[in-house]
């Protein structure tokens, strides 16, 4: 597979924050994003949740199916009932030929909730990676038996959001976990995504460019702010404008050999930034700054 880019739904009409873009269709978001040049999607709350229904959806707007974001509860069920759980989404995913599943630990997370800053995110119980790490594997294997691989997401207000949480994670899991890089979230939570594509590079399977602009993240952090409040304040945007080196990211990924998904994945108001413009910029920026690099 050769790099591709892709978008998530997020840009028009937000998962975590529903009033955000509830007003629009997913035949807007799909189209708008055909429009602006992007090949596939990730999957967002509006998408049908069965091959037969999204497969013609997406085939009619000539689009492919990138991955879908899984809530996974590894730290609370058991290996046999997180595979039960995985099921249909996972049936869905390799259905419509995506790869890769955005998985991320969701046990006690507050990145939905307003009320609660970033400063209260839970943290890993240490004396449970070895075993967290086992349990993933395991998982990994399992789906990577039927054709897709997990990409770990780290996500701000989850047990795993710092660049010691992800060195931690992919310490104590196999090669079947890969690792989904998030510019924007490990950006936030203080880590260095050159640096970590340095690493890690051999592991990182899925990558979603969202960019910061710095002057609000240091307004939000001065603030301790909650996730939501952070986007709604617009500290995240699309690659190319804000403070992200992306041509130093996309050079260590084409030394790396990494071949998948560039996915803009910037979170804002819909109604202050403008889906379709931003939507375009993104996609412009992120062609440019990876034909540079030579990942296309």
């Amino acid at each position: 597979m050769s790099v591709q880019l892709g978008i998530n739904p997020l840009t028009w009409t937000n998962d975590d924050m529903p009033a955000l873009g509830a007003e629009t269709p997913l035949e807007t978001c799909l189209s708008e994003g055909r429009q602006a040049g992007f090949a596939g999607f990730e999957l967002g709350n509006k998408f049908p949740r069965t091959p037969q229904t999204l497969g013609p959806i997406l085939d009619s707007h000539q689009l492919k199916l990138v991955s879908g974001w899984y809530s996974g509860e590894l730290l609370t069920r058991s290996v046999d009932e997180e595979i039960e759980a995985i099921q249909d989404h996972l049936h869905l995913l390799k259905s419509l030929g995506a790869s890769v599943m955005v998985f991320a630990e969701v046990t006690a997370c507050i990145h939905g909730d307003r009320s609660k800053p970033l400063s209260q995110r839970p943290l890993f119980p240490k004396e449970r990676w070895v075993e967290y790490g086992q349990k993933l594997t395991e998982l990994a294997r399992y789906t990577q038996s039927h054709g897709v691989q997990i990409a770990y997401h780290h996500h701000m207000g989850t047990v795993i959001e710092s660049e010691d949480d992800i060195n931690m994670l992919m310490e104590v899991t196999g090669p079947e976990v890969g690792l989904l890089l998030d510019t924007g979230h490990l950006t936030y939570a203080g880590g260095d995504p050159v640096l970590m594509a340095k690493r890690w590079g051999a592991r990182i399977n899925h990558v979603h460019t969202k960019d910061i602009r710095a002057q609000v993240l240091a307004m939000v952090k001065n603030d301790n702010q909650s996730f939501l409040n952070s986007v709604l304040q617009g500290v995240f945007t699309v690659p190319g404008d804000g403070c992200i080196d992306y041509l130093a990211l996309f050079t260590e990924l084409k030394n790396h050999n990494y071949q998948g998904w560039l996915v803009v994945e910037a979170e804002q108001d819909p109604a202050i930034a403008h889906p379709l413009t931003y939507a375009t910029l993104g996609y412009n920026n992120l062609q440019r700054l990876a034909r540079e690099a030579g990942l296309l």
